[in-house]
């Protein structure tokens, strides 16, 4: 495969998507004409369909397994689909999130442990990897309270602050175990600084993009 895999992390409310938007409008022409933009849970119908499922919040009885397993068959069916082809049809795919959203969410936040959620997934994605992440590192209140005013909050945006806790310092254990991959942004500053470093991390990895 000769494309680029890129993936946003983050807590909830974090601007990983307000980002993104201002992003793709600098990127140059042969980029944006070879820009594949996807999400998790999601990116193809199958996966859209588990979307909907998990992050139902008709489902509160879900097992913690039942949802990790279902973020893990929601993951298998959008790389089958959507990214694998699009890697090697030389693209570059842009998704916001991907596997340390399972690690964080269900690894730390349902506290099944990061090495067991990693070993199911292992087999969902082949060992597919990124070559870049950039997380965007919000305390859980400030992320939280950004939700709070713009939108109606899905299943796991509901649990409780302790859960979004652990999700939070998972993330921040996973950029210490992985920080040639994993570019930190402060997404508790301004929209515009965010942005600013967003653009500044994708130019040093990927500089032919711009």
């Amino acid at each position: 495969m000769t494309g680029r895999f890129i993936t946003l992390e983050g807590p909830d409310g974090s601007g990983k998507s307000t980002a993104l938007k201002q992003l793709i409008k600098i990127f140059n022409q042969q980029t944006q004409d070879n820009l594949v933009l996807t999400r998790e849970p999601g990116g193809s119908t199958i996966a859209e369909a588990i979307r909907e499922i998990i992050l139902n919040p008709d489902y509160p009885e879900m097992d913690d397994r039942t949802e990790a397993l279902l973020y893990a068959a929601s993951r298998r069916q959008h790389l089958v689909e959507t990214v694998l082809p699009s890697l090697k049809a030389d693209k570059t795919v842009i998704s916001d999130r991907y596997l340390d959203s399972s690690l964080a969410y269900q690894g730390g936040g349902r506290e099944l442990g990061i090495e067991n959620v990693a070993e199911m997934n292992q087999f969902a994605t082949e060992n597919l990897m990124p070559d870049l992440t950039l997380y965007f590192d919000v305390n859980p209140e400030i992320g939280l309270s950004r939700i709070d005013q713009n939108r109606e909050k899905d299943r796991l945006e509901q649990q409780k602050e302790s859960f979004h806790e652990r999700v939070y310092e998972t993330y921040q254990e996973l950029y210490r175990r992985y920080p040639k991959r994993i570019v930190k942004i402060n997404a508790n500053q301004s929209k515009q600084r965010v942005v600013d470093d967003t653009i500044k991390a994708m130019k040093d990895k990927f500089p032919e993009l711009f």
